[in-house]
């Protein structure tokens, strides 16, 4: 039984090590492919070809990352009702009311992040 078990993880541990090998080899090539001369124009930060005016290390407000996440959530949310859409005739009102509900979800957390001012993009 014990055998059978650690035959059965022998692909799955040769995909690993495959995949670590692959990994830490093209870490290795671009190290040594890589161009070696800087300079301090190469070192300078710049943002679309624009070299920065001001600190490049200005603290943003956590709201913007909070918006980002939540865009990120409903979006990723969304794209389950194409699927659902797709087969809805074939899974029948079990699937409407797990829809319903999913969608319920969904905008409790809207209207928690309206209350909460997630989406008030001033500074305060």
């Amino acid at each position: 039984m014990e055998a059978n078990l650690v035959c059965r993880y022998i692909p799955v541990l040769i995909v690993i090590v495959i995949s670590i090998g692959i990994g830490v080899s093209l870490l290795f090539v671009s190290r040594l492919l890589r161009p070696k001369r800087s300079y301090t124009l190469k070192l300078t930060p710049y943002e679309c070809g624009i070299p920065s005016k001001e600190d490049i290390w200005e603290r943003f407000n956590v709201k913007f990352y909070i918006v980002a996440l939540v865009f990120v959530i409903f979006d990723v949310e969304t794209i389950f009702l194409y699927p659902w859409a797709v087969v809805y005739k074939k899974i029948g009102l079990y699937a409407l009311i797990e829809m319903y509900l999913f969608i319920i979800i969904l905008l409790i957390g809207y209207i928690y992040a309206i209350f909460t001012n997630v989406f008030n993009w001033r500074k305060e």
